[in-house]
């Protein structure tokens, strides 16, 4: 069987060979550059379900590379409007270069993925049994020819996979724009993120500051509209290392350091770059056996918002269905075709979701001059009351970044209309309605080993019984006893992968309850009891029907 070809290796596409070979599937990651990753000021915000995402990837330094925030503050002027304590929900950031690192030292690793460095995609062409790619080699000008089951572009922004598919990219090209600068120095709060509007020092709108390891710190500007001017590149030796839209970024970086500590601190300026957030949602995530994921498929950086948790988001969700169809060998495109457009059904619903939420904030959070700033402020109310979507942009949580709750079948075909529009988050709905995230509970496993559900993910689909007490007793004693020789038959006979774990205690389901969880972890259904028919229905409803599962096993 041919292997998936994944084209691009950022984090999203060495994400997505890793989880494909979570699933025992061989990946080809075609790679344009040579797996070179220079230190830069992007940087991401990692939640506790998108770090344990990275570490079950085999990236297991997820948490110790990155700095942990224990509070975010918004600011306006010289009042405090905003403080969150972040103690009991950590958040983490890390440089986008550790992360692309680490990901390619774990794929490196893996016998099931095989990087190809120097390979820019120049075509593609599709079959009834795979794809067939095209490389070219820029340097020696030789060409290649790959085959696969299936295609992932994972290739940025300026995809060249979405353009050959012919894919619309709408949307808008300038939400926010902003300049980015990584300093070495000591600020009066560390482990504190803040976000400043209006700061008492002239020339800034906004401000924010975001600590990283090491004594890092990614600083932030949010700038002016209008065309962006070359950046030089920042050499951290020069007297004058570069400019950012007309003004020295030097001058920006003693301004807002004297601002919040009083006087200008001693301070390094390492690495500096000029960002414009665009918003913009492909039109298809999908065509026949190729797919779309992270930057090439939307694009929605504006309030500070991190594109990168989304980009794994889909890594999650598309990488299961691929397997489920690569392990059953399924025949033409149309196949099967309801698992592998249920990506398409969940991600770009999500996905459109938050872009809508951004549209409608964006008038409460960029105040304009004059009359209209007046009459804005009449309409919209305080700073103050609007200051926690600030946060969320810059958290990763609330409508612009939290775990979304598919409104959709177990399959992923939507249930209501509007391709999405009543896309709800995990947090707003009850821990057992179908499609949420599950929670990371503490679990046995079968040979009576503890772990975290969240660890147990990727692997296969899940059958977690809620069993209070069974934490007393040795393995031995209850794998034989109650719902457990029954449920394992079950998980045996069902037409998905299935492990078997056990729980003490669930959110809002009660005793002898049964949880089915997708590789991705969200929910597809709950039981009471070891009931195999019901179970069986809800596996089958994840492939489409026993119809289209029939016909993938036919093929296989």
């Amino acid at each position: 069987m041919d292997p998936v070809i994944v084209v691009g290796a950022g984090p999203v596409g060495l994400a997505m060979a890793l989880a494909l070979a979570r699933q025992e599937v061989p990946s080809l990651v075609l790679d344009q550059g040579g797996g070179v990753y220079p230190e830069g000021p992007r940087s991401a915000v990692l939640g506790a379900e998108t770090a344990a995402f990275l570490e079950r990837l085999g990236y297991p330094r997820a948490t110790s590379d990155a700095a942990r925030w224990e509070r975010l503050t918004v600011w306006r002027r010289r009042q405090e409007v905003l403080a969150l304590d972040l103690a009991a929900h950590p958040v983490l950031h890390l440089s986008q270069h550790r992360l692309q690192r680490g990901l390619r030292d774990a794929a490196a690793a893996s016998p099931l993925v095989q990087l190809v460095p120097h390979a820019r995609v120049e075509e593609i062409n599709q079959d009834g049994d795979g794809v067939s790619v095209r490389s070219r080699h820029p340097q020696e000008g030789t060409d290649t020819w790959w085959r696969a089951s299936h295609l992932v572009g994972c290739d940025g922004a300026r995809s060249a996979v979405r353009k050959l598919l012919g894919i619309r990219f709408p949307g808008r090209p300038a939400v926010d724009r902003h300049a980015i600068a990584t300093v070495r120095v000591d600020l009066p709060f560390p482990g504190e993120a803040r976000v400043h509007r209006e700061p008492p020092w002239r020339g800034d709108r906004e401000a924010s500051a975001r600590p990283l390891p090491d004594g890092l710190w990614r600083l932030d500007w949010r700038l002016p509209p209008g065309r962006p001017e070359p950046t030089e590149p920042v050499d951290p030796h020069a007297t004058w290392p570069g400019v950012v839209t007309g003004d020295t970024l030097v001058t920006r970086v003693k301004a807002t350091l004297t601002g919040w500590c009083g006087e200008l601190p001693r301070y390094e300026l390492l690495a500096a770059a000029d960002h414009t957030a665009q918003q913009r949602l492909a039109a298809r995530f999908r065509d026949g056996r190729c797919f779309l994921a992270g930057d090439a498929a939307h694009l929605h950086g504006a309030l500070g918002m991190q594109n990168l948790a989304d980009g794994l988001r889909d890594v999650d969700n598309l990488a299961w269905r691929l397997a489920v169809a690569w392990h059953l060998r399924t025949g033409g495109a149309r196949r099967g075709g309801t698992l592998l457009d249920g990506y398409e059904a969940e991600r770009r619903a999500a996905v459109g979701a938050r872009l809508r939420a951004v549209d409608q904030s964006m008038p409460l959070l960029r105040p304009l001059r004059g009359w209209q700033q007046t009459r804005r402020s009449l309409l919209t109310g305080s700073f103050r009351k609007h200051a926690p979507l600030l946060a969320d942009g810059l958290l990763g949580t609330g409508q612009f970044g939290g775990a979304p709750a598919y409104p959709a079948a177990p399959s992923g075909v939507p249930v209501q209309r509007g391709a999405g529009r009543g896309t709800a988050l995990t947090e707003s709905l009850p821990a057992t309605a179908p499609g949420v995230l599950v929670a990371d509970v503490p679990v046995l496993t079968t040979e009576g080993t503890q772990d975290r559900l969240y660890a147990r993910l990727g692997a296969a689909f899940l059958l977690l019984l809620v069993a209070p007490g069974t934490a007393v007793w040795s393995a031995e004693r209850w794998l034989g006893a109650g719902l457990m020789p029954r449920l394992a038959e079950v998980a045996a006979a069902l037409p998905v992968p299935a492990e078997v774990l056990v729980t003490e205690h669930y959110p809002e389901a009660g005793p002898h309850s049964v949880l089915l969880i997708r590789p991705d972890g969200h929910l597809v259904g709950v039981v009471h009891g070891a009931q195999a028919e019901d179970l069986h229905a809800l596996a089958e409803r994840v492939h489409g029907g026993p119809e289209a599962l029939a016909g993938a096993e036919r093929s296989a």
